[in-house]
């Protein structure tokens, strides 16, 4: 998106921007192409942001801070900058894909 369609997509003056899984299912281009949006809109409104994302290139784009949510609790929240370096096996599980550890398929107990 460019100029006016660009600044049609942002609200009027929020205070705050929340968004839910904005990049999933989207091709990288598309993808990106909202990151950037996000990020314009952002930078333009001086709003703050709140998204939910499994999607770590999208929050490495667009946050200054991230939160891990696992059983309904924040287990990390940090720099977006330290996420490959948290110290939490939470976090480490989720960033590298693996399989086991303490974020499974199944609800915590």
């Amino acid at each position: 998106m460019f100029g006016g369609a660009s600044a049609r997509s942002c609200p009027a003056d929020p205070e705050f921007l929340f968004f839910d899984e904005p990049t999933s299912g989207l091709d990288p281009i598309t993808a990106a192409t909202i990151n950037r949006l996000i990020e314009d809109c952002v930078t333009r409104l001086r709003a703050t942001t709140v998204t939910i994302t499994h999607d770590l290139a999208s929050a490495r784009q667009i946050a200054n801070r991230v939160a891990m949510l696992h059983g309904g609790r924040i287990v990390w929240e940090g720099p977006v900058g330290e996420l490959d370096r948290s110290g939490s096996a939470h976090v480490e599980q989720f960033v590298h894909g693996r399989a086991d550890g303490p974020v499974t398929a199944e609800p915590p107990t």
